[in-house]
């Protein structure tokens, strides 16, 4: 048992770090290569930051827990909202003027609606899969056109501007993108191998480790940088970083396990965790979107959130308990 929790230990802190590495090299080569700040923020940074959840559901469903998977991806878009917005909310209220965002909203809306549709029948096949994953190049097509759209002085886009490496070099780029994607593979392995053993041992499902332990753990990179970022006062790009990756989450994460291993999709993640991230997603459209205004997530708002998390993770908890 000291050895699967030493291997999640491990594998968390070489997923985060690998994950970083990864989305630097991609940005920074992007950016070398002249590619547009406010695109590489909205497409490359978005789906870097969901590339632990992608590893770990694919490295789950090969071996055979594909509901470690799903739980993954589902769990990071509830503890993106709830958790990773509510504490930056908490550390500094969250104002959102961008147009670029007020496009966005909607799309993730839609996304996280239509993959709920698909699995709502008990099952994803290798069609739903495909229907999934293909959907990623029409959301990065969407997310480019936004971008082209976006007018200059956005806040958004000055604030990715800010952000971006600038002094990588092309092949630094690709080298640091290199590690980073083994430090990935490894670590999702190496997590997914402790993750299994554990849940095993307490007769605790796949679906839940993913729900809890793995979905807290990758999705650790995109609280750090909300909280930098709140600090900052960098309130666009905290709000841009979680609508891209869970998109990326639903689409990518969900469809490469399905791929693997299509058939029954878990029933408690149906009745119960999916219909709960849609809610925080609403609610995230609601408060941020500004339907009279610009948009905000007030510090009471945050509590909410924050709330709302610790209340989801202890109704996790007593399914745990049950035998």
């Amino acid at each position: 048992m000291t050895l699967s929790i030493l291997a999640i230990v491990i594998g968390l802190i070489l997923l985060v770090y690998g994950a970083e590495r990864f989305v630097y090299g991609a940005a920074g080569t992007a950016n070398a290569l002249g590619v547009s700040p406010l695109i590489i923020g909205l497409t490359i940074v978005g789906f870097g930051t969901s590339a632990p959840e992608i590893l770990v559901s694919g490295t789950a469903a090969i071996n055979g827990n594909p509901g470690l998977g799903f739980g993954n991806a589902i769990g990071s878009n509830i503890t993106n909202i709830a958790l990773v917005l509510g504490v930056a909310a908490l550390i500094m209220p969250l104002q959102v003027d961008s147009q670029t965002l007020r496009r966005e909203f909607p799309a993730l809306l839609l996304v996280s609606i239509g993959a709920y549709l698909l699995v709502m029948d008990g099952a994803i096949s290798l069609i739903d899969s495909v229907i999934l994953l293909s959907s990623i190049f029409l959301l990065l097509g969407i997310l480019a056109v936004i971008a082209m759209k976006g007018k200059k002085g956005d806040p958004i886009d000055t604030e990715f501007a800010e952000e971006i490496p600038h002094d990588v070099t092309v092949g630094r780029g690709i080298l640091w993108f290199s590690i980073g994607l083994i430090l990935l593979l490894g670590s999702s392995n190496l997590l997914v191998w402790g993750a299994v053993n554990i849940a095993h041992a307490y007769g605790i499902s796949d679906l839940v480790i993913g729900l809890t332990i793995v979905a807290i753990g990758t999705s650790l990179p995109e609280l750090a940088a909300s909280a930098m970022s709140a600090v900052k006062k960098e309130h666009e790009l905290i709000i841009g970083n979680i609508i891209g990756s869970n998109m990326f989450n639903l689409l990518a994460v969900i469809g490469v396990a399905g791929i693997i291993s299509p058939g029954e999709f878990p029933a408690d993640a149906i009745d119960r965790d999916l219909p709960i991230m849609l809610v925080l997603t609403a609610g995230l459209f609601i408060m941020a979107y500004g339907l009279r205004g610009p948009g905000k997530i007030t510090r009471i708002e945050g509590a909410i959130l924050l709330a709302g998390f610790v209340a989801y993770q202890y109704i996790l908890y007593t399914v745990s308990l049950t035998p």
